[in-house]
């Protein structure tokens, strides 16, 4: 009970259980037309490119800070990604890498410009990431004219629609990211600096450790985290649209981050953590629309689920409300020895 991941898990676990309730075969998986399918491979696939968002969050908020702009990002990527490939047909693979490297280049200049108003010109990250947040969707609109740009392009809708090995291909991308993230994390340097500039970073800096380097770096790969995010959603509807897409994304993510057990303060990250955050935020959705609550309601429900999540993970509230049960229990047992 003591482990971060405890109570995140098993959150999750009850929502999952509260669908049974409203649908027996929640949790049955079914091969049609040579793929799984069922609603766990669904919040999976739904869930991409929150689980992609929220790794990136996760280690800017390691080094005390925050991105607001993700969500602006996805809505950017989805409009390039979507008008490179506008008027493409075929099987041509020529247009999907041309999609592709605008998005990862447009991606990571939008983290790049988070990174250097933060690291370099001292401005506090949650107004940095604002100014992208609000001008963002607006760039977004521009590149596509205002209007929902629908591609008719089969290699481009593949990305987050098609799949490998009978699973929706986006999983398969979200695990890369998520494996080079802890790879180079938990295997290399790199997470110590991260931890040790969201610690103390003036202490860092004297340590030895180039801390505006480690936080351009860390909003560079929000930035590609959040782009790669933009291109599934936007290949998944097969279409782009800049005013929608990625709309309150980035307060998803930190909720994501925040219920697997990193702190807003920086320091210590739990990358597993996040992503079984993200995968509570998406299940809750999903368990909202599919037991039929309101969609007005949606947000207040799932605000408080996550306030219990973070009153569960509180020491402080553990103790005062399980502390109190286990004295009270040890008093009566106490007096039952005295007794005898």
């Amino acid at each position: 009970m003591k482990s971060k991941l405890f109570w995140p898990i098993v959150v999750l676990l009850i929502i999952l259980l509260i669908n049974l309730f409203f649908d027996k075969n929640f949790f049955s998986i079914e091969v049609k037309n040579g793929y799984l399918t069922g609603s766990l491979i669904d919040i999976l696939n739904r869930g991409a490119p929150l689980l992609l968002v929220s790794i990136g969050m996760t280690l800017v908020i390691a080094t005390k800070g925050i991105d607001l702009g993700v969500g602006s990002v996805i809505s950017i990527a989805g409009a390039v990604g979507a008008m490179a490939v506008s008027g493409a047909s075929g099987d041509s693979l020529g247009p999907l890498f041309m999609a592709i490297t605008l998005v990862i280049g447009i991606s990571v200049m939008t983290g790049l410009w988070n990174g250097l108003l933060v690291s370099r010109i001292g401005i506090q990250p949650i107004v940095a990431t604002l100014i992208l947040m609000v001008a963002g969707r607006g760039v977004a609109q521009l590149i596509t004219n205002g209007q929902i740009q629908t591609v008719y392009y089969a290699p481009y809708t593949f990305i987050g629609g098609g799949h490998l090995f009978m699973l929706p291909f986006s999983i398969f991308i979200v695990a890369a990211i998520l494996a080079i993230a802890a790879f180079f994390t938990r295997k290399t340097a790199i997470g110590l600096f991260i931890e040790s500039v969201g610690t103390n970073p003036e202490a860092s800096r004297l340590s030895g450790i180039n801390s505006k380097n480690i936080m351009l770096m860390v909003y560079v790969f929000s930035g590609l985290c959040a782009g790669i995010g933009g291109l599934i959603l936007s290949s998944n509807v097969a279409s782009a649209d800049g005013n929608n897409a990625g709309l309150w994304y980035e307060l998803d993510a930190i909720l994501a981050v925040v219920i697997g057990g990193t702190s807003l303060m920086g320091g210590r990250f739990y990358l597993m953590g996040t992503v079984i955050g993200a995968l509570i935020i998406q299940s809750l959705t999903t368990t909202i629309y599919s037991i039929g609550i309101a969609p007005e309601i949606n947000l207040v429900v799932k605000a408080i689920v996550v306030l219990i999540v973070c009153l569960l993970q509180s020491p402080e509230f553990r103790k005062k409300v399980f502390g109190g049960f286990a004295l009270k229990k040890a008093e009566k047992k106490s007096e039952g020895v005295s007794v005898s």
